[in-house]
């Protein structure tokens, strides 16, 4: 039996593969393996938002999900003097995510195992980043979006990718309901890309 990606310890034959995708202009090597999200190449969802964020230097910003490390990476390229953590619960993601920032050159990120918010404790960002595992179940999507105003700095943003018709107009409205506001700042391939800013008291 294989594993889902959302699984803390993947039960998955190990099957290693390297990918090669140009984002932003800039070609990125990435390792996978099974048991994590979309092992064979970048997905549509993914791509789209990472076309799509708007990062700038020194900021401070969150990969909730990294999966292999994909858009934590790409962000902190484009954050110079910025700070990106990456977090999975899944072990077999987290430590493939850490042996891409080290073959990517990336030296303003970690990587940290656990639960959603778990691993970041108190702290706060100015961007979290998130494909959200809509597999994993409405509770842990529900968790990633209540909760993620109390990890923004004012004016921060939260930004989410999902399949038209797997619920992204749904998150938008929980998006909404959360943030007072949500936006579609980019679509194609029958994704949206969501955005919501946490505005100042």
């Amino acid at each position: 039996m294989g594993g889902q990606y959302f699984e803390k310890r993947p039960a998955s034959a190990r099957r290693p593969a390297r990918i090669t995708v140009t984002i932003r202009g800039r070609p990125f090597l990435f390792q996978t393996d099974s048991g994590v999200f979309s092992r064979e190449g970048l997905d549509r969802g993914t791509e789209l938002l990472l076309e799509a964020i708007e990062v700038g230097p020194c900021e401070s910003i969150l990969d909730l999900g990294c999966g292999y490390g994909v858009i934590g990476i790409v962000a902190a390229h484009l954050s110079q003097g910025g700070h990106v953590i990456l977090t999975d619960v899944n072990e077999r993601a987290a430590a493939l995510a850490r042996a891409n920032l080290v073959a990517n050159g990336t030296r303003n990120a970690e990587v940290r195992i656990g639960d959603v918010y778990a691993p970041i404790d108190d702290l706060v960002f100015d961007h979290i980043l998130c494909n959200p595992p809509i597999r994993a179940g409405r509770v842990v999507v529900d968790r990633i979006i209540s909760e993620a105003p109390s990890h923004l700095l004012d004016g921060g943003s939260l930004w989410l990718v999902a399949r038209t018709r797997q619920g992204a107009d749904t998150l938008r409205l929980r998006m909404t309901k959360a943030f007072d506001g949500a936006d579609v700042v980019k679509r194609g391939s029958g994704y949206k890309v969501l955005r919501s800013i946490k505005s100042g008291a």
